[in-house]
């Protein structure tokens, strides 16, 4: 007998709203096939012609036969129960939902390890609640790339590290996408004195085997807050172990840029930011595979900020611009301080009439080891701007938005921009963290 859903809604001129389809409809099937939940529905509409199965509240049964775009979609809001979260069965070691303090939004403390997830949003996985069934969906509907949350090759280390004893078959995993050609992108969150030194070499030996179904594999470093208590015992790494941390991923970098023309394996910024290395040019992240796992955004900044101060300067040779004079102060992590500072300092170079000053915020919520710009929250800034705000006044402050939660104006504590805006009288507004952004929200002003 074929699942049935209850559609919760369907959006205002899409294909089932002119075919007067309405919410409290049940969806039965498309093409015949089930709709378990929304991987499901994404890989059955995936077509020009459907045949969609609709019964109404009075028991009529609707046959729809529909020609649309290949990727149009037909306007469906999901039922919760057709999206739902799987939840992970692990307990890392590394963890940073563990290290949370309490009394957070309840939707901070969800630990996910959902599938489609990793399809839908980008999401890593563990593979450990993947079940045969889901696995053979995967193959079968070509859901990829998967995002893997890998760790380690080696299944002792890794049963140990996420305390799960079912987590050691993670090559059995990889390889089974491999020979199924299903594309794969990695992750390595490197924990001192467990995945590290010889580990990450046998780990990254191991993986670049896989390249290139396995399309890329980033390396970052665990985050530790203050809030550890009952929690495995761990240190940061030192500026040491940054260096000799980044001499075995760019010995593996190097073979395969030589090999493919494609650097395989990247650290994140922070590495280089720990070891005090330049950061290198966008050139050595191969089309930045992983920039949403803060792998390359630095390199990608400077030269978006290059390229738009170029475009800028092609600008001013046509007509004047016409700019009002307003001190504009820009928020941003401890790590990226000094980095920006110098991109702020180009820009002023070539716009001197820009009144332009970088605010480090310290992590005090986290802990001052957090030192990232999209873990910042509204009381940090509140209770470091406040002072130098009343001391030397700003008009508008600007916040990379990778600090907000995703579509909102919401910071981690709950603070808005709005509010946070009131509380320190200024104008506080997000920019993507592009230069090309930066430079036209200072320009617009």
């Amino acid at each position: 007998m074929l699942k049935k859903f209850i559609i919760n809604g369907v959006e205002n001129n899409s294909i089932l709203d002119e075919m007067e389809v309405e919410a409290g409809d049940i969806l039965l099937s498309i093409n015949g096939m089930a709709v378990t939940d929304i991987l499901d529905y994404r890989y059955l509409i995936a077509d020009d012609t459907l045949v969609v199965e609709i019964k109404k509240p009075d028991g009529e049964i609707w046959e729809l036969d529909i020609e649309k775009e290949y990727e149009e979609d037909l306007g469906v809001t999901f039922p919760e129960e057709m999206i739902g979260t799987k939840t992970c069965k692990n307990n890392c070691i590394f963890c940073f939902i563990d290290q949370l303090p309490s009394g957070m939004r309840d939707s901070l403390y969800v630990k996910d390890d959902d599938e489609r997830l990793s399809f839908l949003t980008g999401n890593y996985i563990t593979m450990t609640n993947l079940t045969p069934d889901e696995l053979n969906r995967i193959i079968r509907y070509r859901i990829m790339p998967m995002n893997l949350s890998i760790h380690t090759t080696n299944p002792n280390l890794r049963i140990k590290m996420l305390k799960n004893r079912f987590a050691g078959d993670v090559m059995s995993y990889l390889t089974t996408f491999y020979d199924n050609g299903i594309a794969m992108n990695g992750q390595i969150v490197l924990v001192p004195d467990f995945n590290d030194g010889i580990e990450l070499e046998k780990t990254l030996h191991d993986l670049k085997a896989l390249y290139p179904v396995l399309q890329s594999v980033s390396v970052v470093p665990v985050g530790l807050s203050n809030h550890r208590k009952g929690l495995e015992k761990l240190r940061l790494f030192s500026q040491d172990d940054a260096l000799k941390t980044l001499d075995i991923i760019n010995s593996v970098h190097d073979e395969m840029e030589k090999k493919y023309d494609n650097g395989f394996v990247y650290p994140s910024d922070e590495f280089f930011l720990l070891a005090q290395s330049p950061i290198p040019e966008s050139i050595y992240y191969s089309g930045f595979p992983q920039i949403e796992n803060g792998v390359g955004m630095m390199a990608d900044f400077k030269a978006s900020v290059k390229e738009a101060l170029q475009t800028i300067n092609v600008r001013k040779t046509d007509s004047p611009l016409k700019i009002t004079a307003i001190k504009i102060g820009i928020l941003t992590g401890t790590a990226a301080y000094d980095y920006l500072g110098n991109l702020v300092d180009a820009i002023k170079t070539e716009l001197p009439f820009l009144d332009l000053t970088v605010f480090p915020i310290i992590n005090h919520f986290f802990g001052e080891a957090i030192t990232v710009s999209g873990l910042l929250t509204g009381s940090d800034i509140l209770t470091q701007m406040k002072p130098r705000l009343d001391k030397n006044p700003c008009d508008l402050l600007l916040l990379p938005e990778n600090a907000l939660r995703s579509g909102t104006s919401t910071l981690l504590d709950d603070w808005t921009l709005e509010t946070l805006g009131e509380a320190l009288n200024v104008t506080i507004h997000s920019i993507p963290v592009q230069g090309e952004d930066l430079l036209q929200a200072l320009l617009d002003k």
